[in-house]
């Protein structure tokens, strides 16, 4: 029996097209027959718009039987606006040393406070200024606490800020030929939303064991869906080898100072919205960019306001890397459907450089303290969220940071991309671990008076039922008794 207690730009007109071809010869036609073709684009809010497949037919003998395109195949001319704005330092140059690279590498340079505010200049019109609350959750724990709801950005995560600017600083020839991503988390989807906005071709490829809602919500962002492999590592090798054998970009969360000073312009908003802070929690774990960029902003704004990451106790990664002094290698997480991007292993010596330059206290929590952290937002705040997004406030729920009692503290909640069945699981574990739902079972006389009476005792102590049972054939007891469960 369980009881539950308590409470752009526009593509050619085919007739410039036209007389653009009137200058050629006939047997150059072929090769401009794929630049006439005009072809609508992704699904958005119910009404069809403009995506560029970045694809030629030719290539498609490249993919394997069980791949699953979004669409008709076929390519033609676009133009990319280009930016005109200047970044600021030679940290963020991405202009690539020959025609044959098919990935951006780390730039070993620390970012600078410029990088961040010339970032946050030319991404302001792209990505939500999120609000910085006062929570109520304050009174729970003795802190002032401001959430920053970062998980209401667009596809729901911080990732946005990162990849917008990622993608409007790379070259238009770059952005002609597209990118392509391997991932099945927060990156790929704001990729896949922001590249299609840009008009930029974008493939991304997702193992077969990707959530469906997933899949789904990358091809309503406008990207090209492939599924391919059993594992997250057969779809990067997949992903590279089209990168390669095509000239797409492939786009990977790395530590360039490009991504970290997109994903440091969100420490740089919450500096202007909650005046006198004292100390800002992150997630950290295998994705500390978020972590280190917005360490570089507030540092360089206030040195004296406490930069705290928070990582998972089953996966130590970050504080690991620190104590040796370079990434530690690679390890496997058990869990990792549950805690997604924190469970990976991305970052580079550019982020942990700033992270142990900059960050004053990494404290791990366990998997309890997160399921009762989602289970706090859900309730106090009508935030529903993920493991990444609750991770900052499992610390404060853990009691692993006392010296900020009394004091006024943001913390990121960063992602809200949730799986319906697995938030559904991670609300029933909470409320147990609480005892707000509890178990028990007896053995009582099979008649309905008996059942009747079990029932007015739980009725007396405002218990509610959610679940009964009755065994009959396997008791060990008396013949004409049931088990109550």
């Amino acid at each position: 029996m369980l009881l539950n207690r308590g409470p752009c730009s526009k593509p050619r007109s085919c007739s410039a097209a036209q007389r653009d071809d009137s200058k050629i010869k006939k047997q150059d036609a072929p090769a401009l027959r794929d630049l006439r073709l005009c072809k609508a684009g992704p699904i958005r809010n119910g009404h069809i718009g403009q995506r560029p497949p970045p694809i030629n037919p030719e290539r498609l003998k490249d993919f394997v039987e069980e791949d699953y395109l979004n669409g008709d195949v076929k390519t033609w001319e676009m133009k990319i606006v280009s930016r005109n704005e200047e970044l600021l330092g030679d940290a963020l140059s991405l202009v690539p040393q020959s025609s044959s690279r098919t990935s951006l590498s780390s730039h070993n340079k620390l970012i600078r406070f410029e990088d961040i505010s010339a970032a946050a200049f030319k991404i302001q019109s792209g990505v939500q200024k999120t609000p910085c609350m006062y929570s109520r959750l304050s009174k729970l724990y003795g802190v002032d606490i401001y959430l920053k709801k970062e998980f209401l950005q667009y596809t729901g995560s911080v990732k946005e800020r990162g990849v917008l600017y990622l993608l409007t600083s790379l070259p238009q020839d770059q952005q002609r030929k597209g990118v392509i991503v391997a991932s099945d988390g927060n990156f790929s989807m704001a990729v896949a939303y922001h590249a299609s906005e840009l008009r930029i071709p974008v493939f991304v490829i997702m193992s077969t064991s990707t959530s469906p809602a997933r899949v789904k919500m990358c091809r309503e962002y406008g990207a090209m869906v492939i599924s391919y492999g059993t594992t997250a590592k057969d779809s990067q090798m997949h992903a590279r080898r089209l990168a390669q054998e095509n000239g797409y970009l492939y786009l990977e969360e790395e530590d360039s100072a490009v991504y970290l000073s997109g994903l440091g312009t969100m420490g740089l908003e919450m500096y202007e919205q909650v005046p006198k802070l004292d100390a800002v929690i992150f997630p950290a774990g295998g994705h500390c960019g978020l972590l280190a960029g917005s360490a570089a902003a507030l540092k360089h704004l206030n040195p004296r306001i406490s930069v705290i990451g928070v990582e998972s106790e089953s996966f130590p990664v970050l504080q690991q890397s620190l104590k040796a002094g370079h990434p530690a290698e690679d390890q496997a997480c058990n869990n990792h459907h549950f805690y997604g991007d924190v469970s990976g292993l991305c970052f580079g010596s550019n982020s942990l450089q700033l992270t142990g330059k900059l960050v004053d206290k990494v404290v791990a929590v366990s998997e309890e303290d997160v399921l009762i952290s989602m289970l706090r937002l859900l309730e106090y705040e009508r935030a529903t969220v993920d493991a990444e997004g609750a991770i900052g406030l499992a610390a404060l729920v853990a009691g692993k940071l006392p010296e900020l009692k009394g004091k006024r503290v943001a913390i990121a909640i960063c992602s809200g991309n949730v799986d319906l069945h697995l938030l559904q699981q991670c609300i029933a574990r909470a409320l147990t671990l609480e005892s707000r739902v509890c178990r028990f079972s007896l053995v009582i006389s099979d008649c309905p008076a008996d059942i009747s009476k079990l029932l007015e005792v739980l009725a007396r102590e405002e218990a509610r039922v959610l679940d009964i049972r009755q065994e009959r054939t396997f008791v060990t007891s008396e013949l004409f008794s049931v088990e109550v469960r």
